[in-house]
């Protein structure tokens, strides 16, 4: 079937496409805090599950005010192994979901690579200490460029798009129970 078809028939049907907004940059990395090599280069595959993650956070806006995802995905498998959400975006966001992630999976350390932005939350001693505690290899993408963590960032444009953009949460409490169902029912 061709475009010109779909484009019709979906016109007589009352029927509309989402598309995508466009990217905004919304972290900062202003902060004094060392920042890990990019070990991942870019290579987003796996040959087995637990050798390669990557995360990153995004903001959900509810009547409460935002509430902050923290997701973190397996290279091998594109599954959110673990995530967690917060009210703030202090680094106890992200541990929560490594710590999820840990709980769920058993990485063998050997050589387990950990990729995100430089965020100060993953930048973070205590976060730090938790990578090493674990041997886990920290990774982090170049200042201010999102394609080096393309993966993670992709996960947010179909659970903004489909889910997020056109729900009005009333509290972070709908958003946080609608967000865990997409996730482990829909994405997983």
């Amino acid at each position: 079937m061709g475009r010109r078809r779909v484009m019709r028939l979906m016109k007589e049907e009352g029927i509309e496409g989402k598309g995508k907004k466009k990217y905004k940059a919304t972290t900062s990395f202003k902060h004094n805090l060392p920042v890990a090599e990019n070990v991942l280069q870019r290579d987003f595959k796996a040959n087995g599950p637990d050798q390669k993650w990557v995360a990153d956070i995004t903001y959900i806006p509810t009547y409460e005010g935002w509430l902050y995802l923290a997701i973190i995905i397996d290279l091998y498998s594109r599954r959110v192994v673990g995530w967690s959400m917060s009210a703030n975006m202090k680094t106890e966001l992200v541990s929560t979901s490594l710590e999820a992630a840990l709980g769920q999976r058993a990485p063998d350390n050997m050589g387990l690579i950990f990729h995100s932005d430089r965020g100060s939350q993953y930048a973070s001693k205590d976060y730090q200490k938790m990578l090493e505690k674990e041997e886990i290899k920290a990774s982090m993408s170049r200042k201010g460029n999102c394609w080096d963590n393309a993966v993670a960032e992709s996960f947010f444009g179909p659970l903004k798009t489909e889910l997020v953009r056109d729900a009005n949460f009333r509290t972070r409490e709908v958003a946080r129970t609608t967000i865990a169902e997409w996730i482990e029912a829909f994405y997983n």
